[in-house]
């Protein structure tokens, strides 16, 4: 007696362009693709055994994160890594605008607020131990949440807006590749929402004034 045939259900059209996607920007975080190298969408096609189209959707959307650009007539390249005028720009920028507000967000705090800012420490509780973009994906992530979160609790769209532009948490990543940094990142995500969550807007902009400070430097020590 045979059993019932199996149904084998094809992943869905969005489930595989998002693995795509993942797959070739992790290749491209673990610099499997040198910056500057070209990304070629038959052999990419080829080597995730799949059509050239998740391929062009997934090169669209690393372009619109900064990670690959377009070459007119000749397919996509990944970009260079951030220069040491780009990083002290780009945290030139970031101390412009997130030390004030983290005050404001210390200012506005509720229980709703801090309890969701627990809850963001809390899904990256311990930093990775591998130093490669697998490993370090999820704390990742969670800097850029938490720093979006704050920007939200400030409520300020155009900071919130400006801030997310700029992708700077991938692009960081590149440049600190198997240089770790885990542990300190959290430690000082701590004192930032510490400060937040009591409602104090001074220690809240000290901490995260020296969070951005400490990251910066532990970035250009790389040049």
């Amino acid at each position: 007696m045979t059993g019932t045939p199996r149904i084998v259900v094809p992943p869905s059209r969005q489930v595989l362009a998002d693995g795509v996607y993942e797959q070739i920007r992790a290749v491209i975080m673990n610099h499997g693709l040198e910056p500057g190298a070209r990304a070629n969408i038959e052999e990419l096609a080829r080597e995730l055994d799949v059509s050239g189209t998740p391929v062009r959707e997934a090169l669209a959307r690393l372009e619109s994160e900064g990670l690959v650009s377009r070459l007119p007539l000749r397919g996509y390249r990944v970009t260079e890594l951030l220069t040491r005028k780009e990083v002290e720009d780009i945290y030139g920028l970031r101390l412009l605008l997130e030390p004030p507000s983290a005050e404001a967000a210390a200012r506005a705090m509720t229980p709703t607020f801090a309890t969701a800012l627990e809850e963001e420490l809390a899904t990256c509780p311990a930093a990775p131990a591998g130093s490669t973009y697998e490993g370090y994906k999820a704390l990742t992530a969670h800097d850029a949440r938490l720093h979006e979160l704050i920007l939200r609790i400030a409520d300020n769209h155009a900071i919130e807006q400006a801030f997310t532009r700029t992708h700077c948490h991938l692009h960081f990543f590149r440049l600190s590749y198997n240089q770790p940094f885990g542990e300190q990142t959290i430690t000082e995500h701590r004192a930032i929402v510490s400060a937040l969550a009591a409602g104090k807007p001074t220690a809240a902009r000290a901490a995260m004034t020296h969070h951005l400070e400490t990251a910066r430097d532990r970035l250009l020590s790389r040049f």
